[in-house]
């Protein structure tokens, strides 16, 4: 007669499963301190400033922009700004006046592109605005990267500014990334100060966080000495808080004010004019420049303190949800499975429970950010389905297992070809778009880490064809993906060691037969 399993060491097991939960959520949201940039009695100089909420975007048809919204903005951003930058005359007419209401100056932009029709309103409407608030107004400037854009010739973008000079009461400038304003040195001589943008995480070689001040720090002293005596103005800088690594520059709320701060800190040591893009998180800029585009703002899409400029920041603020979460993820696998089956068993199953509900978890985290699109949200709620799958599959496969759990396992083993296939299917489609079509994907790691895991470990009997041309795609990837993102690139890596892992499980089910 068999002796009873002691309970103590699953209890004990189970426990340390859950306290491993609260250190994962923990390390990825516990708070970092570091010096403040701005107070109530230290203001900073500038911010870009788009009127959007967060159901808004400028293709709106019609385009309307919310007063109540702008006021309430100009009203939030005058606690910590002493101006702001806008880009557009479209909609934006009531800015001057607001920005007069709560002591603000304002750089006013006009948005020029390739159809001469809109650019001549833009400008005209720019003259009048300047024109009739010189009060407000502290500069002007005729167009936002249109040279980036190939949208119009250098000639073209100096005859505006000519033509806007000699009608404004204010300085002329106009903006563009550093690079830009090299490759065009016609601009310059026209322009009252030079406004170039430094975005280290954009740039064609991404610096990360520990090089990103060095790199603006020594462009700012390039362009100050070769364009003397006329002024330089960085009218665009800053860091992301949320979407994909590129190379070493990681995106993440710490980060974004460990910038901020370091860069205003700088500015004001070396005598630097300074706009830091952006007042706030513009989720329609996700469509274009994927989910990094919506996240450069120093306040949330709701308008509520990121904690970029004072106090301590969180890169995961939700942290303790997400422990409550997966905590009790873990307890209802725990609860699916019933008793283990021997004491091999009793200690697998926490761990198994626990690396599924943290993979859900930090999938779950990751598409509440990076989810653009109806058709992105099927996909990861697809995904997060197929991991509940395997997960019940996995522990009921360590359980003794009796009645309706006996039924449910038979059911699921019956069908395990066809969820590791699923999971081979998306990987394989997931390294395709990571080698030819990267620039605007999140790595899907921890979507498909538990699949993986679990049919390495217990291989099961699928379709030999289909198994081994998913195998062969995902393999076939790892090397160019890895070359694309750069070998320091810590996402590619994980991406990198989950996909040996899902070509060790679809090779590994390739030598057993269906039943």
């Amino acid at each position: 007669m068999d002796r009873p399993m002691s309970r103590t060491p699953y209890l004990f097991a189970c426990l340390l499963a859950v306290l491993g939960l609260g250190a994962l959520w923990h390390g990825l949201g516990k708070p970092v301190h570091l010096p403040d940039a701005a107070s109530p009695a230290h203001k900073l100089q500038c911010a870009s400033y788009t009127p959007f909420d967060k159901d808004q975007s400028p293709f709106d048809q019609p385009f309307r922009l919310r007063p109540a919204r702008m006021d309430a903005d100009l009203a939030l951003l005058a606690e910590r700004f002493q101006c702001i930058r806008t880009y557009s005359q479209t909609g934006l007419e009531a800015i001057p006046a607001l920005a007069r209401k709560h002591g603000l100056k304002v750089m006013l932009g006009a948005w020029v592109n390739a159809n001469p029709v809109d650019t001549d309103k833009e400008i005209d409407l720019l003259i009048a605005a300047a024109k009739a608030n010189p009060d407000v107004v502290s500069a002007v400037i005729v167009g936002n990267e249109a040279l980036l854009r190939k949208e119009v010739t250098g000639q073209r973008l100096a005859a505006l500014i000519a033509k806007v000079k000699s009608q404004v009461p204010v300085p002329v400038t106009y903006a563009d990334v550093w690079e830009f304003w090299l490759q065009h040195p016609e601009v310059a001589p026209a322009v009252d100060f030079l406004t170039i943008h430094l975005l280290p995480y954009w740039e064609d070689d991404p610096h990360g966080i520990d090089a990103a001040l060095a790199h603006v720090a020594e462009v700012r002293q390039v362009f100050g000495k070769r364009f003397a005596p006329k002024d330089v103005l960085i009218g665009e800088t800053g860091w992301p808080s949320e979407g994909r690594q590129r190379e070493t520059a990681v995106p993440s709320r710490a980060n974004e004010a460990r910038f901020i701060r370091g860069f205003v800190a700088l500015a004001e040591a070396n005598g630097w004019r300074y706009n830091l893009i952006e007042a706030f998180d513009q989720p329609w800029k996700r469509a274009s420049e994927g989910a990094v585009g919506g996240y450069w703002g120093l306040y949330d899409a709701d308008r509520q303190d990121k904690g970029v400029l004072e106090g301590p920041v969180s890169n995961l603020a939700l942290w303790p949800q997400w422990w409550l979460a997966s905590a009790l993820l873990l307890l209802a696998t725990l609860a699916l499975a019933g008793r283990p089956a021997d004491r091999r068993a009793a200690l697998l199953l926490p761990l198994l429970g626990a690396l599924g509900a943290a993979s859900l978890g930090l999938w779950g985290e990751l598409m509440r950010t990076n989810a653009r699109f109806a058709g992105e949200w099927l996909w990861a709620l697809a995904l997060a389905g197929l991991n509940l799958l395997v997960l019940a599959h996995a522990a009921l496969a360590l359980a003794r297992r009796e009645g309706w759990r006996q039924r449910l396992f038979a059911w699921l083993e019956a069908r395990a070809g066809s969820w590791l296939l699923a999971a081979g299917f998306a990987a394989a489609v997931s390294m395709l778009a990571l080698v030819f079509d990267p620039r605007y994907r999140s790595f899907p790691s921890a979507a498909l880490l538990l699949p993986a895991v679990v049919y390495l470990l217990r291989p099961v009997p699928t379709r030999r064809a289909e198994a081994a041309l998913l195998a062969f795609i995902v393999a076939a990837g790892i090397a160019p993906q890895l070359w694309r993102e750069g070998l320091a690139n810590q996402q590619a890596w994980g991406w990198a060691l989950v996909s040996v892992l899902m070509v060790g499980a679809l090779w590994r089910s390739l030598r057993l037969r269906l039943g």
